[in-house]
């Protein structure tokens, strides 16, 4: 009889490693808005990362988390790190690692706590007219084995997607208004 607890334990607790097998580890979330302002002047505020504390949900949860900077912005190398005691907010730093003038600006950002990782993100712009400016911004990840069975209970693209999509709604309000 012990001998059926136990192989039934096993199976129930070998269950969840079995599915994480099949389930995705990446994920990418790209949200999209039009700006009606022209290409260069969009592009040379999203290129500076200090301005992502306007408009970024991200850089807004905590007040009174601590920023520094190392580098120059809007150029390849410049660092952005953040500490906050919020624990939805962490510890980490943004730097840009590409810049395609006028187009793409990339960047990887390196979460400390409350867990490690790092991601890769960017954003593009492109001329609709010479006054619409239609602005990507994407975010990926990934999740190793067997902490990608998270994904069953947590929809981080739809998480992740509602926060940049109200950044870059913010980001249209205050480029508009200008």
């Amino acid at each position: 009889m012990l001998k059926k607890i136990l192989l039934g334990l096993a199976v129930i607790i070998a269950i969840p490693f079995i599915a994480a097998l099949f389930i995705k580890t990446d994920y990418s979330v790209t949200r999209t808005v039009t700006i009606d302002k022209p290409v260069t002047e969009v592009f040379d505020y999203i290129k500076h990362l200090k301005n992502q504390d306007n408009f970024s949900k991200w850089a807004q949860m905590d007040p009174e988390m601590v920023k520094t900077f190392r580098g120059t912005d809007a150029t390849v190398g410049f660092v952005s790190a953040w500490a906050s005691e919020n624990p939805d907010v962490g510890v980490g730093e943004q730097e840009i690692i590409a810049i395609d003038e006028g187009k793409r600006i990339d960047f990887e950002l390196r979460f400390i706590s409350p867990f490690e990782a790092t991601s890769p993100a960017y954003m593009t712009t492109e001329a609709i007219s010479t006054q619409q400016t239609k602005v990507d911004w994407d975010f990926s990840g990934h999740m190793d084995y067997p902490m990608n069975l998270m994904f069953l209970f947590v929809d981080f693209e739809t998480m992740i997607g509602a926060d940049l999509q109200q950044g870059l709604d913010s980001l249209k309000v205050i480029l508009e208004k200008e």
